[in-house]
């Protein structure tokens, strides 16, 4: 299933993305049009036992898709990919390398990530994973994952590249506002396991790798992250980026695209 949070005018709410079908059931629109049917409530934590559909239904075309999760943290992985790891000059880490986005960097399908031009010259991509936690838990063993996962939705870890080579931390490198998009919409029912991942600069493919050669998988980054901090519902896990990361420039348009979920795009503008 897949979860969108969505606007029409000032109005915003949840959703369930889906399509038509021939005899109209799916909703309003012609027949295979992508369409999203409004839910009342709050799919992730306490709320969703009450969560319901509203019987609305919207074209999809006819309304703008939101950042899909307001998370209250970003954990992120870095050094998570062997050949990543080469390209930046690095060896392996014998374990995950954790650093914190904050929740002020995230935003949504089609808004602009802003080029802090007076501050950095060079901003790079990163398409990933992210995982979107549904329950609050703490010391998650690896074979209980599932149990506390929401879903998966793509994620841009857009980095200062300058910043972070010349920081001891890379706080500043990687938390400029903008610098996490996540969307288009959370996929509920998914396998994280061997997924194709793309990133596109301005329609030419710069990253293709597959999940599977995560150093850690998805149950391991879980695990290894709860037994350091509580995870509420909405918190995002970005997994780590594959080789191929590279700078982007104003006017730039980016896409991640991840097989099962879909496609983040974002333009890049000057934000100065």
């Amino acid at each position: 299933m897949r979860i969108a949070r969505f606007a029409r005018g000032d109005d915003a709410a949840y959703g369930v993305v889906g399509e038509t079908q021939a005899d109209g059931a799916a909703g309003a629109g012609q027949p295979g049009q992508a369409v999203i049917a409004e839910l009342s409530g709050h799919p992730l934590g306490v709320g969703m036992g009450s969560v319901r559909f509203t019987g609305a239904t919207y074209p999809l075309d006819d309304v703008r898709l939101l950042v899909p999760v307001l998370p209250s943290k970003v954990i992120a992985v870095g050094q998570n990919y062997p050949e990543h790891n080469r390209e930046m000059g690095g060896a392996p880490s014998p374990e995950p390398v954790l650093f914190l986005k904050p929740s002020t960097a995230v935003v949504g399908h089609r808004e602009p990530i802003g080029y802090p031009v007076k501050l950095t010259q060079r901003v790079d991509y990163e398409g990933e994973l992210a995982v979107v936690i549904g329950t609050i838990c703490r010391e998650v063993p690896a074979a209980r994952a599932a149990d506390v996962i929401f879903g998966y939705t793509c994620a841009n870890d857009v980095t200062a590249r300058d910043l972070q080579a010349r920081d001891a931390q890379w706080t500043r490198a990687k938390g400029f506002d903008s610098f996490c998009p996540l969307g288009p919409w959370i996929e509920t029912d998914l396998d994280p396991a061997g997924l194709q991942l793309t990133t596109s600069l301005n329609g030419e493919v710069r990253q293709r790798s597959s999940t599977s050669e995560m150093l850690f998988d998805v149950p391991a980054l879980i695990e290894y992250v709860s037994a350091v901090m509580t995870l509420l519902p909405g918190d995002v896990l970005l997994t780590g980026t594959p080789a191929g990361v590279g700078p982007m420039e104003d006017g730039d348009e980016v896409t991640v695209t991840i097989e099962k979920i879909g496609s983040l795009t974002n333009p890049v503008v000057n934000r100065d």
